[in-house]
């Protein structure tokens, strides 16, 4: 900023010399300022100078123009890699917020404020500030040079043309401020309806209503594009007047100048130097203007973006990988409740419950009874709001929950699978150049599903699709448990992990579950009762309570 405020003064002040040999060499050749470089050169006559000064301002145009260009790189690189910095904290805030907090907020917000409101920081905020501060050093500078040319020209061009822009901006603050509040939420809405219908894309296909969803996307991408018009429009249209004015500025002073005794040729070096200042002072004054506008109508978006960094990160976050708690008895529920609100009504209610290691625990219940909840509270995902959770006796809280979790391996109904390879899918989390292929081929035969994977051509290197839209049902479930097998935990969570299953292949899984290590604790929520027909306990709950325990043959009767 320094070195190109700098450079615009030497530009300005090397036209006055190279205006005034044009037109009245000789004056230029008998002033005492040019008598260095007339010695150093060895010059004899006035044409002479006309080569070295065309020479040093051309070169100090250059110059200008280089260190301008400098600016912009360095001042572009610097807010985009701050709006990286920003982007990065804010994902990795939010990857460690509890689990009851993902489960309360709508993840478009999310999503559009890490890449979204991201790169509305570096466009509307973090590159206008920076703007406007290489601004502010180029106008003093510039007004320092043409002061020293012309001083009440100066004062006058500068004082008009700011108050332009002080009039323009108190009569666009509110409108710029509403449209960037109608940027901030629309960008929202858009990435939410986006994820809604092409998230949903099998029932809009069946159901037809692709009109429907762009009538949504519609609704909430063309205020969008408005708001964000409009700021744009306001932050450039000043510039169009002001050039306008400039022009009228400078023919006026032409013509008041022309009126000096000494006639137009003793003016001309001082007009052009002015001009020229002028046509660099309009430029950074609509740059600084340009980026208030953009820090205006880019502030709801900001605060935003804030927000989701003000998310607070849990003391774990730095710390390295704990070591597993030592789990060698069994888990306790003690007086165990649960709600997700302060004032909303508890979904577990008091619960006593003791799972001794490596037992093999069904949990039955209507829809709304808590089974979820509960095996989430085991999971260490949710805390107990009453009572408590303890591993071989030891409470389990926030502070040592992720040694707990160690142990644990999660089998849910709906399996996510990312758009990698089935072994990638399986060593879910793990980098690629450090999966174990072979236990992931073990853990791919326990879970019944080896056999087809090494039947296609790119075996464990297959690529599944977004989602696994790649993959049928039966072999996405097989491939959810294979990936907690891969993990090898000792306490594995099967939440209607076999509900996408034939009953055949249930079978053979359900088969291979139990002909794991006695040491590995199992709890099973399955659709079909007879799947917890080996279950070594049956846990019914109702009401958030415990309301049976006991065999299957006591809980469901004599299996067939």
């Amino acid at each position: 900023m320094i070195c190109a405020s700098l450079a615009e003064v030497v530009s300005i002040g090397a036209v006055l010399p190279f205006l005034g040999v044009l037109t009245a060499p000789e004056r230029v050749f008998d002033h005492q300022l040019a008598q260095p470089l007339i010695q150093a050169l060895n010059l004899t006559e006035p044409k002479q100078l006309l080569l070295p000064l065309t020479t040093v301002f051309a070169f100090a145009a250059l110059f200008s123009g280089a260190m301008r260009l400098m600016l912009l790189w360095g001042q572009t690189r610097l807010s985009h890699a701050i709006g990286a910095d920003f982007s990065i904290s804010i994902y990795r805030r939010t990857l460690y917020q509890p689990y009851a907090v993902h489960v309360a907020r709508n993840s478009s917000e999310v999503i559009s404020g890490i890449s979204g409101k991201a790169n509305s920081l570096v466009h509307y905020v973090i590159l206008p500030v920076l703007t406007i501060l290489g601004s502010t050093m180029m106008l003093l500078t510039i007004l320092v040079a043409l002061v020293a040319i012309e001083p009440v020209v100066a004062f006058s061009a500068f004082a008009g043309f700011g108050a332009i822009y002080v009039v323009v901006i108190f009569a666009s603050k509110n409108r710029l401020a509403r449209d960037g509040q109608r940027i901030s939420h629309e960008q929202n809405q858009v990435i939410k309806a986006l994820q809604e219908g092409l998230g949903g894309i099998r029932d809009v296909l069946i159901d037809g209503t692709q009109s429907v969803y762009c009538k949504i996307y519609r609704d909430a991408d063309l205020p969008l594009r408005r708001a964000q018009a409009n700021v744009q429009i306001i932050g450039v249209s000043p510039r169009f007047g002001i050039e306008a004015l400039g022009m009228v500025l400078i023919a006026v002073l032409a013509y008041s100048l022309a009126g000096r005794p000494a006639g137009i040729a003793s003016v001309i070096p001082v007009l052009g130097a002015l001009a020229l200042g002028a046509q660099r002072l309009l430029p950074v004054l609509q740059q600084a203007y340009s980026s208030w506008a953009a820090m205006r109508g880019g502030q709801a978006s900001l605060s935003d973006a804030l927000d989701l960094l003000d998310q607070p990160l849990p003391e774990y976050a730095e710390a390295p990988l704990p070591v597993p708690i030592p789990f060698q008895h069994d888990i306790a529920l003690d007086g165990l409740a649960f709600s997700y609100t302060p004032k909303g009504p508890r979904v577990l209610k008091g619960l006593e419950l003791n799972i001794p290691k490596g037992g093999r625990i069904g949990l039955i219940g209507s829809t709304g009874s808590g089974k979820s909840t509960l095996l989430d509270i085991i999971m260490g995902l949710l805390h107990p709001t009453e009572g408590s959770l303890a591993i071989d006796g030891v409470v389990i809280t926030p502070q040592n929950h992720r040694a707990w979790q160690a142990h644990i391996a999660h089998v849910p109904q709906t399996i996510f699978l990312a758009d990698t390879t089935i072994a990638e899918n399986i060593a879910f989390g793990v980098s690629p150049d450090q999966i174990d292929l072979d236990r992931v081929r073990q853990a791919a035969q326990q879970a019944q599903i080896a056999q087809t994977i090494e039947s296609w051509d790119n075996q464990y290197n297959t690529q599944v699709g977004e989602r696994g839209v790649r993959l049928s049902g039966g072999q996405r479930q097989r491939i959810g448990i294979a990936r907690a097998l891969y993990k090898q935990a000792d306490v594995i969570v099967f939440d209607e992990a076999t509900s996408a299953l034939d009953n055949d292949t249930e079978r053979a899984v359900m088969q291979a579950i139990e002909s794991l290590s006695n040491e590995i604790t199992i709890l099973i929520v399955a659709h079909r009762l007879t799947t917890l027909k080996n279950c070594t306990q049956i846990v019914e709950l109702g009401d958030g309570v415990v309301k049976r325990i006991g065999t299957y043959i006591d809980i469901v009767g004599q299996p067939s």
